[in-house]
């Protein structure tokens, strides 16, 4: 399906990103792989080039401009092309209230998940423009679609995300590229362990049985699994689904639904 494409991801050191990374090589991409932690980093790329896939990776900040035009521009220049960019970097905050939330609890969120998207697009999109074709995927949140309480910041963030995928899409709706957001809920990643660490903390709750409240909230009654979402990754992207673009969707177990 993406044999010989190249595919950028974020955030390509755990989670949705590394196994986005995995998915992706098996169906033959070249990849161009980024994350702030470099060890764990490395240790992806070293996976991957064990199995043959062609990778150029950096230690990437996505809120710092020129990192991240330093990033696209080497992708560009080893592999002469980039057909998919998923910007997927991402990180939460403490669960708590907006006004137990401090400024720089704002300017972190805004920065990274909403910042770091816009100048991914920013270099992503000009590529694509000349090659007349390219898709990118944004990851938002099923927060970027509805209220979240004591996620308000992240929320804010990712609602962010949608709303610059939709300009996005409209943009560039002539040029042969398409630009969708994905949404999940709740899933078994870093992010979500750490939340139900500390949520279990404040209401003296094992992490198991936190994981268990939080999974309460969705009408499946389960996190999804990190491949539940990878392979909408794959699905939005592919050629096959051309006339898609503009859309958030939500991979949520039916949270958005209620």
């Amino acid at each position: 399906m993406f044999q010989d494409k190249v595919v950028m991801i974020t955030g390509a050191a755990s989670g949705f990103g590394a196994m986005a990374a995995q998915r992706f090589a098996a169906e033959g991409a070249k990849l161009g792989l980024s994350d702030i932690h470099g060890d764990q980093l490395a240790e992806v790329v070293e996976n991957l080039q064990s199995q043959g896939v062609e990778v150029v990776s950096d230690v990437v900040d996505v809120a710092e401009e020129a990192q991240v035009a330093a990033h696209v521009a080497r992708i560009a220049q080893t592999f002469r092309a980039l057909d998919v960019g998923i910007n997927n970097a991402g990180i939460g905050h403490d669960v708590r209230p907006l006004q137990f939330l401090s400024v720089d609890d704002f300017d972190l969120m805004m920065n990274v998940n909403a910042k770091g998207v816009f100048l991914c697009m920013k270099y992503q999109i000009p590529l694509m423009q000349q090659a007349g074709a390219g898709a990118i995927l944004n990851v938002a949140s099923a927060a970027g679609l509805v209220g979240a309480g004591q996620l308000s910041l992240y929320a804010a963030a990712k609602h962010a995300v949608v709303g610059m995928t939709k300009a996005a899409a409209d943009e560039n709706a002539t040029r042969g590229i398409r630009v969708n957001a994905l949404c999940p809920s709740f899933s078994a990643t870093p992010m979500v362990d750490e939340m139900a660490e500390t949520v279990g903390e404040r209401a003296g709750l094992s992490r198991e049985d936190a994981m268990t409240h939080i999974a309460s909230r969705v009408p499946m009654r389960r996190v999804s699994q990190p491949e539940e979402v990878v392979q909408a990754m794959l699905w939005i992207n592919a050629p096959e689904n051309s006339f898609m673009t503009g859309q958030a969707i939500a991979i949520d177990g039916g949270l958005t639904a209620v």
